[in-house]
């Protein structure tokens, strides 16, 4: 399924991600709490069943989390979540690409483009800046140039993960 890029406010999205970042430590805790005093009265003690009690904590956050993260209030988080996930996965696939587009693969110089544009996005999502790696800006740059030689505009909509299967994972 292709990736498109969406327009984020990225105040908007640090609001949330720390209050749904806070609501989830806050849940874990009670349902750790809640779990370990209940195995603690059942069975009589033990540091174990406290392991078990927060385990089963985790479990029934993730579980909760799982259901809601389909809700409309979590748009930006899943979106987020998925454009991390895809440069994740691209990010794979670098040494093939970065030597598909030094062979001018046009496939390769497009999935850069999405690489650089998607980490561009996620630091300004995040309030950071791109700043301090020379070797990326310096990449994001020849990306930026080779697209221009070729008559291809700067930036792209979004990314095809089918694109991949033509590189070798490196």
């Amino acid at each position: 399924m292709p990736f498109q890029f969406e327009d984020h406010d990225p105040e908007t999205y640090r609001r949330k991600g720390r209050f749904i970042s806070l609501a989830m430590a806050g849940q874990l805790i009670v349902f750790g709490l809640v779990f370990s005093q209940l195995l603690q009265a059942l069975f009589d003690g033990g540091f174990w069943l406290n392991v078990v009690g927060v385990l089963l904590g985790l479990v029934a956050t993730s579980l909760v989390f799982a259901v809601l993260r389909e809700r409309p209030w979590m748009t930006e988080m899943r979106y987020v979540w998925q454009l991390k996930h895809h440069l994740s996965r691209v990010s794979g696939y670098l040494p093939a690409l970065r030597k598909g587009m030094a062979e001018d693969n046009d496939t390769a110089l497009a999935v850069m483009a999405f690489y650089h544009q998607g980490m561009a996005q996620l630091a300004e999502l995040n309030g950071r800046t791109l700043d301090d790696d020379a070797e990326l800006l310096a990449e994001r740059q020849k990306v930026r140039l080779a697209r221009q030689a070729r008559g291809l505009p700067e930036r792209v909509e979004g990314f095809d993960p089918h694109d991949l299967a033509a590189f070798k994972r490196g």
